[in-house]
């Protein structure tokens, strides 16, 4: 981080989520919001094109690239800005995607504005800002790792969720058919269940995946 003001990017396809994001950070006397993005892309090219330190990203965009993937492309850069997830988004498939992706830190948007700031100014500092709530659920993974989902589980999960079958995972995935169904068999025991359906039911009520 540079010295003055925190220079901000704000990714978000809602326009009152984004006014509302300025109008809190904007009230802090460290902070310059220098850009907004309504899509992933947009945000990816702004903070490429523009001395930013921290970009505030969702990670659901309604269509085109997700927050995710933007982060991906934003860290990959040598100097790249910090990226801080703000979502509404609290499963392990979102959350891991996001860390995978090298974002800095996530955050829920019912953070309380003080708590936003300061997970702001952690994150341009360098330091991971997550939610207390995001902490703990990682923490559980750690504590009990063979009943815990892998990221690619999760990820096959996900998609099972979302009716794919198993030839459209191996696409999406640039997995093998029957590496797709090895996951699946690991995870039908974890999770102590012997359909695909009881696994995305059982999954749901855990917070691993959205429906």
């Amino acid at each position: 981080m540079t010295s003055g003001p925190v220079r901000l990017l704000l990714a978000d396809d809602h326009p009152v989520v984004r006014a509302g994001l300025r109008a809190v950070l904007e009230g802090e006397p460290d902070f310059d919001v220098v850009a907004e993005a309504p899509t992933a892309e947009r945000a990816v090219e702004l903070a490429a094109e523009l001395e930013v330190d921290v970009v505030l990203m969702d990670l659901q965009f309604g269509s085109g690239m997700g927050g995710s993937q933007a982060t991906a492309l934003i860290t990959a850069r040598s100097g790249a800005p910090r990226v801080l997830v703000l979502t509404t988004y609290d499963t392990d498939v979102d959350i891991l995607a996001a860390i995978e992706a090298g974002a800095t830190g996530y955050l829920l948007k019912d953070t309380p504005p003080d708590e936003l700031a300061a997970a702001v100014r952690t994150a341009a500092a360098g330091k991971s800002a997550l939610a207390p709530e995001i902490a703990q659920r990682l923490m559980d993974r750690v504590r009990t790792p063979a009943e815990t989902l892998s990221f690619r589980e999760v990820e096959v999960l996900q998609l099972v969720a979302e009716g794919l079958s198993n030839q459209q995972i191996s696409g999406r995935l640039f997995l093998s058919q029957a590496t797709v169904k090895s996951h699946l068999v690991h995870i039908y025991a974890k999770l102590g269940v012997d359909s695909r359906t009881a696994a995305v039911a059982a999954a749901t009520a855990r917070g691993l995946i959205r429906r």
